[in-house]
């Protein structure tokens, strides 16, 4: 993909994969511009989130941006805090992290996940107004959704190794199907 194709792509909107009553839905930060010039939720190559989720025992083989439907069969979801794509997260204002945040929490209240996993725990601070937030479950619910920060799986993410980020995956999953069913 050229420099031009991808700023092409800047402001996008990249359709959510939601349906009702998932076990988890994942929250990104806000869409790349890798993922909104092709559609599909954490496609820049460096993104840990496809390998991570593998990794945590979340699916059964490591999928591909491009399969990303396939983790509704799973019970799974991917959403974002602020819809618009850009460079990076830090072009995005706190306003519109807060606005994001309504807009998600409207969202979840529609879509009733059992888990909100928001991969990104400084914008979850910010979205939800909860600067003591960290990573791991958090006391706010949703409704009857329970909330979870987690690593932001960008690569430039460098606290977080594959396997510390597998590990907090593997956390939430463990939390995800002790609630009930399989």
């Amino acid at each position: 993909m050229t420099p031009a194709e991808l700023e092409a792509a800047r402001d996008r909107l990249v359709p959510d994969v939601v349906a009702d009553g998932l076990r988890v839905l994942f929250c990104g930060i806000n869409p790349g511009l890798m993922t909104a010039a092709t559609g599909h939720h954490f496609a820049r190559p460096g993104n840990r989130f496809w390998p991570v989720l593998h990794a945590s025992g979340f699916t059964p083989r490591r999928l591909q941006p491009s399969e990303q439907q396939e983790l509704l069969g799973y019970g799974l979801g991917i959403t974002n805090v602020v819809a618009r794509a850009s460079a990076r997260a830090d072009e995005l204002s706190d306003e519109e992290y807060r606005e994001g945040g309504r807009i998600l929490a409207e969202k979840v209240a529609r879509l009733r996940p059992r888990w909100l996993a928001v991969a990104g725990v400084t914008a979850y601070r910010v979205a939800f107004g909860d600067k003591q937030a960290k990573i791991g479950p958090q006391e706010r619910a949703i409704g009857t959704t329970r909330i979870w920060a987690l690593p932001n799986p960008s690569g430039l993410n460098a606290h977080w190794t594959l396997a510390t980020m597998a590990e907090e995956f593997g956390r939430l999953r463990t939390a995800a199907y002790a609630d009930g069913g399989g």
